[in-house]
């Protein structure tokens, strides 16, 4: 009976111990921030002409700015044994003003995939995710520490993860030596032409000591659908890059919504930073290029043709002056866009920041931008000012000033 009792016993226990080999995490950030932003846009004029506004405005904007915009997910691990283990994580943005969900509406916007693990070998997750230049280059930068307000002009690298993407099968190797690797490939949708909406990507990165660099090719064929257009919002045949502004209305993106007819897009991008005691020293330099404008005859109303180019070049320092309180400050310089003969732009952006943590979970922070514009946007208008994901300037100079509280749960 004794061994009857101690059988039955660790059967009843084989399901616990089977079960403690697996975890589901809910985890979130919440992000509030109040924004102030002067030469606000409030309306656009006809090609050739000034923007209209030049307002004031301090707002409430959910973390827009902030270092990180408020999210939930779920992520989890199953152990199958022999090293491998399945993996999964769903997470989606929403503001803390209204608990609107982000990602232009939708649920699982910032990321939804599954996969499989295995010591050694990597990892392999297909759904929607990063690409490789914002798993091994986008970590080093400025931005990813301070907050949205720095990133380059309309985030056209998308260094700043600002587009997720969808339909996507991902491999990541493990560390060898410091040495990381990888693929995403992302299949088009469409019947009968598997290249039309295609997207890829590889990186590669290596830690070692206080040295650290990174770098990545992201391809994106018709990104006006397949990099821009991944939201739930996304328009099947308008402009996704951003838009011309009206009467009525500000533009938005107006560094590269002119550019949304091109066939390809291509972005090459490095980074490195060095750490010196307390001190983290960055650098960073992005290539995009937007490449047979006009293959797309109706997002094409300036009937441009060629390829227009962008580069950005920038530097930063980052200091833990006391275990609660970090500092740092960065400067990018962005040149591009010239094509048909009209002229580049020049964007010129000083950022600065600081983070003060309350604990492990609550950090205050505080993070201030400035942005000189000149030459010619993508809609052959004099260029202006358009600091992070805020409304872009009536003119080419704009200031933006940010305060908040981030939560982590």
């Amino acid at each position: 009976m004794k061994r009857v009792f101690l059988a039955l016993t660790a059967v009843s226990l084989a399901p616990v111990a089977a079960h403690a080999q697996s975890s589901v995490t809910l985890y979130g950030v919440l992000t509030g921030n109040v924004t102030y932003l002067n030469n606000a846009q409030t309306a656009a004029t006809t090609p050739g002409g000034r923007p209209r506004g030049g307002t004031q405005v301090a707002v409430l904007d959910g973390g827009t700015s902030g270092p990180s915009a408020s999210r939930w997910g779920l992520k989890g691990i199953e152990d199958l044994g022999g090293g491998l283990k399945a993996i999964f994580n769903v997470e989606g943005g929403f503001s803390i003003n209204n608990g609107a969900i982000g990602q232009g509406g939708t649920l699982f916007g910032r990321q939804a995939w599954v996969g499989l693990s295995a010591n050694r070998y990597g990892t392999v997750t297909l759904g929607r995710q990063s690409d490789l230049a914002v798993d091994y280059v986008s970590p080093l930068l400025y931005a990813w520490y301070f907050g949205n307000m720095a990133i380059h002009p309309s985030d056209y690298d998308n260094l700043n993860f600002t587009h997720r993407i969808n339909n996507a099968v991902k491999y990541a190797s493990d560390s060898f030596g410091g040495f990381r690797f990888g693929a995403l490939y992302s299949f088009g949708g469409v019947a009968g032409n598997v290249s039309q909406n295609q997207y890829w990507s590889t990186g590669v990165s290596y830690t070692g000591g206080s040295f650290a660099l990174a770098a990545s090719i992201i391809n994106a064929r018709n990104p006006n659908t397949s990099l821009y257009g991944t939201n739930a919002n996304a328009s099947a045949t308008g402009n996704n890059l951003g838009s011309q502004g009206s009467a009525t209305s500000p533009e938005t993106s107006p560094s590269i919504a002119g550019f949304a007819s091109a066939r390809t897009q291509q972005t090459v991008s490095v980074a490195s930073t060095y750490t010196l005691g307390s001190a983290i020293f960055g650098a960073v330099w992005s290539n995009t290029q937007f490449r047979n404008l006009g293959y797309t005859a109706s997002l094409n109303p300036l009937n441009y043709s060629g390829n227009a180019s962008f580069n950005t070049v920038g530097v930063s320092v980052r200091y833990q002056v006391t275990p609660f309180l970090r500092v740092g400050t960065s400067f990018d310089y962005t040149d591009g866009g010239n094509v048909s003969g009209k002229g580049s732009a020049k964007y010129g952006q000083l950022n600065v920041g600081a983070g003060y943590s309350l604990s492990k979970a609550t950090e205050l922070y505080l993070s201030a931008a400035y942005q000189h514009a000149s030459g010619v946007d993508s809609w052959g208008r004099p260029a202006v000012a358009d600091i992070g994901y805020l409304t872009p300037s009536a003119t080419s100079k704009q200031v933006a000033l940010s305060l908040g509280v981030k939560h982590l749960f």
